[in-house]
């Protein structure tokens, strides 16, 4: 609102208004948002839009995109993507990422075009009101539903690993099986050296928080970690070959919330990503 009423962002009747003028019935108040830039080096990098407007734009990211530049990763990322995007369509805006996935986990991420629908969707989040799903491989078999409430904190003796905590962040994660693998030949072939492997999982998860690594860290903690996760998974003596998942198995599949402007519901599914979904037909010639 500050920015608005400073920059003349306020219109009556397309005349420029100040938040004391009276209105009458008939009258047109309309609000021109202040032009935001972020500069990112613009890079032709494969993009799935699953929906885009003059507010936001859903992505389906691909495993193995980080989101933003970082001390490590100064290009080739999800912003490097949009920059270029924006150029291709004469467009400008500054993204606002509003939910943020690992590298190596796929699917659906919310991109604001502009701080009000960035801190509308932000408040929703916040208050467990916007539904995240994801569909995960795991080690081991998930026999019914269940609901891990357990605090996740940084791990002190590893710079990006969590750990459950009794002194951290609440978090809680919800899960049910949807197809499980117990065949003995699977196992020895996907992973011969465990021996106490009794088969994998393909699971459904729902958050109610956004930790970092979450899902990783929740599903390790009750003996589950997901498949291809060298993080986690390999602190239990797990292992996978990489031909079969060369990454951790993690995808976020769907996503609802209310949408900033028009007040409606809006739903988004990405379907399973070709790398899982092999893994799954080595696993037991299953499809989705």
């Amino acid at each position: 609102m500050k920015s608005l009423k400073a920059g003349g962002g306020i219109l009556l009747n397309g005349e420029h208004a100040g938040v004391r003028h009276r209105v009458a019935a008939g009258d047109v108040v309309s609000v021109v948002y202040p032009q935001e830039t972020a500069y990112f080096e613009p890079q032709d990098i494969p993009l799935d839009v699953v929906f885009e407007d003059d507010d936001l734009l859903v992505v389906n990211k691909q495993a193995g995109l980080i989101v933003h530049p970082t001390h490590n990763f100064l290009d080739g990322t999800l912003a490097n993507a949009l920059a270029f995007r924006m150029q291709q369509q004469g467009t400008v805006y500054k993204p606002r990422f509003v939910n943020r996935l690992d590298m190596y986990t796929s699917g659906l991420m919310i991109v604001a075009k502009n701080s009000h629908c960035q801190d509308f969707l932000s408040k929703q989040m916040a208050e467990n009101k916007v539904v995240k799903k994801y569909l995960a491989i795991v080690h081991g078999v998930v026999l019914k539903a269940g609901t891990v409430d357990l605090p996740i904190d940084k791990d002190p003796n590893h710079k990006a690993r969590r750990m459950v905590t009794e002194d951290g962040y609440p978090s809680v994660t919800h899960y049910k099986p949807l197809k499980v693998f117990e065949d003995p030949a699977v196992e020895e072939v996907l992973d011969p050296g465990h021996a106490g492997i009794k088969g994998y999982s393909l699971v459904e998860l729902k958050l109610d928080t956004g930790r970092t690594h979450q899902i990783r860290v929740h599903m390790t903690h009750i003996g589950h970690p997901l498949v291809g996760d060298e993080l986690y998974a390999q602190l239990y003596g797990y292992s996978v070959d990489p031909e079969w998942m060369p990454r951790q198995a993690l995808h976020a599949a769907h996503l609802e919330f209310i949408h900033p402007s028009s007040g409606s519901l809006a739903a988004f599914d990405a379907p399973l990503p070709s790398d899982m979904q092999s893994c799954l037909e080595k696993l037991g010639n299953a499809k989705l």
